[in-house]
C-alpha cells in the first residue's frame, strides 16, 4: 500500500472491522451491498477496485453491481470447481463446524485454516518439518508469516455459511448464479477495465479457478509469495502499477 501511494495514486485500504455475533446475518452478499458498495459511492468519481482473494471475488461483483472505473482482482477464486476433489473434504469440515459456528454467530479463523491445510495436507505437514533446520532468519520469517496467517477477525455466520454452501460446494460465481444486489454477476458483464492476476503455483486458489478474463497475467509464485514474496514487487506490483497507469 505504501509503494502504490509513492507511484502518485491514492490508495485507500477497506477494513471490513471485527464482526460480532449480532452480525452474524451479514453474508457475503451483504458484505458488498452494504460496505463495498456504499464505500463506492463515497468518492467524487469512480474508483478502481483491487482484490486479493476472497476480496478479488468480491470486487468483481461490486464492479458489475456498482459503478467502478476498473477492477484488478489478485489471486481470486471464481470457478470453485477448479478445487476439484478437495471441495468434498471442505464440505465434510463445513458439516461438522457449521452448527457451533451457527450457535457463535460466527464462523472462526481455526476452521477457514482448517480448510486451507486439507488442501494439501503433506504440504502442510512439510513446511512445519522443514522449520526444524531453518536458518535464524528464515524461521523469523516462518513465524512472522504463521502468526498472520493464524490470526485475523472470524468471520460472519451468514458469510461462513454462503463461502461454503454457495461458493465452494455449489459454485455459485462459476456456474453463472450467483446474484448480489439484485444482479446476475457475470464477469462477461464488466464494462469498465479488468485484468487478474493469477499465481500456477497457489495451491490455496488454485489456477483452475481463475476469473477467465481477457486480461490474464501468470504469476510463477504462491498464494502469499506473490504478494510478499522476494519477487513480488517484479511480479506483481510492478504490472499492477503500469495496468493502473494506463486506465483513462
Amino acid at each position: 500500500m505504501r509503494w502504490i501511494a509513492e507511484q502518485g495514486f491514492h490508495a485507500w485500504l477497506l477494513d471490513w472491522g471485527e464482526p460480532t455475533p449480532g452480525d452474524g446475518d451479514l453474508s457475503i452478499n451483504g458484505h458488498i451491498e452494504r460496505v463495498l458498495i456504499p464505500a463506492m459511492q463515497q468518492f467524487d468519481e469512480p474508483p478502481v477496485l483491487v482484490g486479493y482473494c476472497l476480496g478479488g471475488t468480491m470486487s468483481i461483483a461490486a464492479a458489475i453491481a456498482g459503478d467502478c472505473a476498473g477492477v484488478a482482482a489478485i489471486a481470486a477464486p471464481w470457478h470453485f470447481r477448479g478445487y476439484g476433489e478437495a471441495r468434498d473434504d471442505i464440505g465434510s469440515l463445513w458439516e461438522a463446524a457449521r452448527t457451533g459456528c451457527e450457535q457463535l454467530g460466527l464462523v472462526p479463523m481455526e476452521v477457514l485454516q482448517t480448510g486451507f491445510w486439507r488442501l494439501d495436507p503433506a504440504r502442510t505437514v512439510a513446511k512445519f518439518e522443514s522449520f526444524a533446520t531453518m536458518a535464524p532468519e528464515a524461521a523469523a520469517m516462518f513465524i512472522a508469516m504463521e502468526d498472520w496467517a493464524n490470526s485475523g477477525a472470524p468471520l460472519t455466520y451468514a458469510a461462513g455459511a454462503e463461502l461454503f454452501e454457495q461458493l465452494l460446494l455449489a459454485d455459485a460465481p462459476g456456474t453463472r448464479a450467483w446474484r448480489v444486489a439484485g444482479r446476475l454477476i457475470d464477469p462477461a458483464d464488466l464494462t469498465c477495465p479488468a485484468v487478474e492476476f493469477v499465481s500456477l503455483g497457489d495451491r490455496i486458489v488454485p489456477a483452475a479457478t481463475a476469473i477467465g478474463l481477457p486480461d490474464r497475467r501468470d504469476l510463477g509464485a504462491g498464494h502469499v509469495g506473490m504478494v510478499v514474496g522476494s519477487r513480488a514487487k517484479e511480479q506483481l506490483w510492478e504490472p499492477l502499477r503500469d495496468w493502473l497507469a494506463a486506465i483513462p
